[in-house]
């Protein structure tokens, strides 16, 4: 870090906030850009420079990282009017965010004409591992841009993952990754659902499954709150059904099938659409206790 003096972050969300407060340091001049003035304030009364734009943030630091939430928010950042491809200091830009390979294309093309390199690099890890710096990081992009950004990565992750030159690349890796949760998710909480109306303890149950070979990161981390009622994984249903939706659509758009997870796709959506958009990723459980009229932390049925 001794040659990164001046850091942009773009994006004080869930997400965003967390990382971009592991950036504070001695050796930093951190910049920070968000449309709300209520989630730049607390940054600004440690030190940071609350900026009123994405290029003022660009005109001032080498480096920016942005953690935004779609596709179409992040080319604007990125590229539109008063976006970073018109900052001056900027010379190399990491998306953080999960947007799909072709609007990260997009953006790389686009400030790529404007001599800034951008680092494909999202984030798995929940606002947790945030906070925690633990996240898993999958970057893709030139190597300049991997070896500016890595004393700055190496602050909010625990695992960086190299995954090619091609912006784009890491964007496909969160998605498969996201894909896969998203289904593990819908297929653990149909299963504890299941075990419940038959009569088994839910906790007895949970317990069972991770010792055996029905044990994941859902099984492990989600279910405890689930069963408990303690919805705080600190995702929301809209976040999952978008990345879900983008995954299916990279798989159409290369041609490969994927029945089991277009059902999976369908439950997420029924979910966002039906009132649960803003609800965390773990209430999605109680979609099933209402499908199957019993709480997994309920009585057994007669």
């Amino acid at each position: 870090m001794e040659m990164v003096t001046k850091l942009g972050f773009l994006g004080l969300g869930q997400m965003g906030a967390p990382m971009a407060e592991r950036l504070f340091g001695p050796e930093v001049e951190l910049f920070v850009h968000d449309p709300r003035p209520e989630a730049m304030a607390p940054f600004a009364a440690r030190g940071a420079r609350a900026c009123r734009s994405p290029r003022e943030v660009a005109d001032a630091a080498p480096i920016v990282l942005a953690c935004l939430p779609g596709g179409a928010v992040n080319e604007v950042a990125a590229l539109g009017r008063d976006g970073v491809a018109e900052g001056h200091a900027v010379r190399f830009y990491a998306e953080m965010s999960t947007i799909g390979r072709p609007a990260l294309e997009r953006i790389a093309e686009g400030l790529a004409a404007r001599g800034i390199l951008t680092l494909d690099s999202p984030v798995s890890g929940g606002p947790g591992g945030a906070r925690a710096g633990t996240l898993a990081i999958m970057q893709a992009g030139p190597e300049a841009a991997v070896a500016a950004l890595q004393p700055v990565l190496a602050r909010l992750g625990r695992e960086l993952f190299v995954l090619g030159n091609r912006p784009g690349q890491g964007q496909v890796a969160k998605l498969v990754n996201n894909l896969l949760a998203a289904s593990n998710m819908v297929t653990a909480f149909e299963g504890m659902v299941l075990g419940a109306k038959a009569g088994l303890d839910p906790a007895a149950l949970a317990a069972v499954v991770n010792a055996g070979t029905g044990q994941s990161f859902v099984t492990s981390n989600m279910l405890p709150a689930a069963i408990s009622g303690r919805y705080g994984f600190g995702a929301t249903v809209a976040v999952m059904d978008k990345d879900v939706t983008l995954g299916l659509e990279e798989a159409q758009a290369l041609g490969v099938p994927m029945w089991a997870t277009e059902q999976v796709g369908r439950v997420w959506r029924f979910a966002a659409s039906h009132g649960m958009a803003a609800s965390d990723i773990t209430e999605l459980v109680r979609l099933m206790e209402g499908w199957a009229c019993i709480g997994i932390g309920g009585p057994a049925p007669d």
